[in-house]
């Protein structure tokens, strides 16, 4: 049974930083492409940060390049983000994503973890 497992959310004033953790199981996780994506309230799901399954070359999204850092253990099956100078505008659900692209593109979805920043 595939498994996404977020953890790490929570209250942060602005500034502060959040280090969120995915657990995954139930897959080959080392041949997966590995992002976080986030929601906030009334807008659409967006792309924060990807890296990639073979050499772990990471990407960001403009709006948190110099701010994120997007790390993968394969060894112990989890992807990380770690958030640092955070700002009221990150606040969103953040959800893990498994993607492999084979004969077509599978990818797997986490539960979500709330990240609210506010003073």
């Amino acid at each position: 049974q595939v498994q996404l497992v977020e953890s790490g959310g929570g209250l942060v004033q602005p500034g502060g930083s959040l280090r969120l953790s995915c657990a995954a199981s139930g897959f080959s996780f080392s041949s997966y492409d590995m992002s976080w994506y986030r929601q906030a309230p009334g807008k659409e799901r967006e792309l924060v940060a990807t890296i990639t399954s073979a050499i772990g070359t990471p990407n960001y999204a403009d709006s948190v390049k110099g701010r994120f850092t997007i790390s993968r253990d394969n060894a112990k099956n989890t992807v990380f983000l770690q958030m640092n100078s955070l700002k009221p505008e990150d606040t969103a659900v953040y959800f893990c994503n498994a993607r492999i692209l084979l004969t077509r593109t599978y990818q797997h979805w986490g539960q979500g973890t709330q990240v609210t920043v506010s003073s």
